[in-house]
């Protein structure tokens, strides 16, 4: 098969492929991340938890550690939990839709390759 010329239409859908490929590695990163903050969230949560409203708490802004209060920082991680966990609501639904593609783009490549074997 090495000397046979792929027709225009299939090297683009190949092409398609790669980048569907790509584009799926590169949400699986994102969301991966995601769910590591999410984690982190859920770790920090617990640990306020544990503490009363008079304990000392820092937050960190950038390279500084603010004092906060607990009330406030619990507040602020259960807003950025809930954005995280709609952002990951949406990779997944994305994922999903791009391996469906994926299949069915493979699918066809493959059903064109024959005729050529």
């Amino acid at each position: 098969m090495s000397n046979v010329k792929l027709p225009a239409q299939l090297q683009e859908q190949l092409l398609r492929l790669q980048q569907l490929q790509q584009t799926l590695q590169a949400v699986i990163a994102q969301k991966q991340q995601l769910n590591l903050e999410n984690s982190e969230i859920d770790q920090a949560l617990d640990e306020l938890v544990k503490m009363d409203d008079k304990s000392v708490i820092y937050k960190s802004i950038g390279s500084l550690l603010v004092k906060s209060e607990r009330q406030k920082v619990m507040g602020e991680l259960s807003e950025r939990k809930e954005l995280l966990n709609t952002r990951i609501l949406v990779l997944t639904k994305q994922r999903s839709r791009m391996e469906e593609r994926m299949k069915s783009l493979q699918r066809t490549v493959q059903e064109r390759l024959q005729p050529l074997s």
